[in-house]
């Protein structure tokens, strides 16, 4: 099989597994609070990207070649998982999985903005018609079938889903800086913030919280394919593609797949405003992208 097929059978898996976490979520947030929740999903994590790092004979790139490394796989893993899915999942427990789901995928816009401080880059203009475009997609989302009666979602949510791509972006732009292999970054990562979760649980006493067993299967689930492989799939079809571009804008299709699971397995109804407002950040995000050609 030649390598563009295979880009596409790597990005289609990663791309139907995201779609199958919100429900996995909202499953999960069904029987357990957020941190046993978030601990046992980083937990599992770290444990399927250790396996991966043996089996892919890395284990040598384990160890810190310096401080800075270190420092840096102890902010990355602070800021995802700990602090990132402690926000993402409050706003899960506040809304529908199909209204927190699509209000976090403005972070590529966010990412641009924050570029600026962080990186020392220029604004285009574009960036500020791409985010207006975005924000009108976030309150036509907000609105849950009502678009004419603002105040309808719960705003903490609203505002917690949101500000959760602030955090992402962030990430995104220290891992992109650190150029160690990036299944050992994550392996790292994880390991970092289990630690930071497991002292977070014992310091709210949450340590002996009764765990159903259909909780702690979503649990699992979300560890092994939110935040373990999936990611790994991702990169090794971007990898793989001749060009990016057709394959990165595969990911777009996994929140309309998200509305059609949380319907027939949570029975969420789905308003029609979410796929209006989805299209509205979308096309947001494709605004930011679209390379403008040189006069000749």
């Amino acid at each position: 099989m030649d390598k563009t097929k295979l880009s596409y059978i790597y990005a289609g898996l990663a791309v139907f597994f995201w779609a199958t976490v919100p429900t996995a979520f909202k499953i999960s947030l069904g029987e357990l609070a957020i941190l046993p929740m978030l601990t046992i999903s980083s937990v599992t994590s770290a444990a399927v990207l250790l396996a991966v790092v043996i089996a892919q004979k890395k284990t040598a790139l384990l160890k810190f070649s310096d401080r800075k490394e270190f420092l840096n796989s102890a902010i990355l893993g602070f800021i995802n998982p700990f602090v990132y899915y402690l926000i993402l999942l409050k706003a899960y427990s506040l809304l529908p999985g199909q209204v927190a789901q699509p209000l976090n995928m403005i972070w590529p816009i966010i990412l641009v903005f924050l570029s600026v401080p962080i990186l020392g880059q220029k604004i285009e203009k574009k960036s500020f018609l791409a985010l207006f475009i975005s924000f009108i997609g976030v309150y036509v989302i907000s609105s849950q079938g009502k678009l004419f009666q603002p105040g309808n979602a719960n705003l903490t949510g609203v505002l917690l889903a949101s500000g959760s791509s602030v955090f992402w972006a962030v990430y995104f732009i220290l891992n992109v800086r650190d150029k160690r292999d990036e299944a050992v970054k994550l392996l790292l990562n994880f390991l970092f913030g289990s630690c930071y979760l497991i002292i977070a649980m014992i310091i709210t006493g949450q340590w002996h919280t009764v765990i159903g067993l259909k909780g702690a299967a979503a649990s699992v689930y979300i560890g092994i394919f939110e935040m373990g492989i999936t990611f790994l799939f991702w990169l090794k079809a971007l990898q793989m593609a001749t060009t990016t571009d057709k394959v990165s804008n595969l990911v777009y299709l996994a929140p309309f797949f998200s509305l059609i699971l949380l319907h027939f397995i949570i029975h969420e109804p789905v308003y029609y405003t979410t796929p209006v407002g989805l299209l509205l950040i979308i096309s947001g995000i494709f605004v930011q992208n679209h390379k403008t050609n040189p006069a000749h």
